[in-house]
């Protein structure tokens, strides 16, 4: 089963448990899956590939990371509380993410294999690391991983 299938499986889970966060934040990624058929010229009744599905899910929490920042920055932890919650629903649908200790490893390799010595060529390095982690790893920890490499 896709995930896309199983996200709208957990429509019907979330109205019967009457889980309103869950509820409104799956809502918010059908309408997202939609918007996303409907742009790459694809009926609504369409269904996205997993690949793209979790384009859609990692897009939709790097929006509540943002949010949560922005509030926190603010002082208004009111508003910063719901899109906590949120994102903890949509980091369900995600894989797990490496740790920097699991993405250490990989910028080594990397490093020694493009014989990259010099600080000026660290953005290089990072997009070598990403594209071979592809959604595997957060891009924030790897480009920490990578500048702790040049110190």
């Amino acid at each position: 089963m896709s995930l896309h299938t199983d996200i709208k499986a957990s429509l019907k889970e979330a109205m019967k448990a009457k889980e309103h966060v869950r509820l409104q934040v799956i809502r918010s990624l059908m309408t997202a899956f939609m918007n996303e058929l409907v742009a790459t010229n694809r009926t609504p009744q369409d269904e996205l590939t997993d690949e793209e599905t979790l384009a859609v899910i990692k897009r939709a929490a790097k929006q509540r990371k943002e949010s949560i920042t922005q509030y926190e920055a603010a002082g208004r932890q009111d508003l910063a509380d719901p899109e906590k919650e949120e994102l903890a629903v949509l980091e369900e649908y995600l894989p797990q993410m490496m740790s920097q200790a699991e993405i250490q490893p990989v910028v080594a390799a990397k490093k020694a294999e493009l014989g990259i010595e010099d600080k000026s060529q660290m953005g290089m390095l990072v997009g070598a690391v990403m594209k071979e982690l592809s959604g595997k790893a957060d891009g924030a920890d790897v480009k920490a991983v990578v500048e702790a490499s040049f110190a």
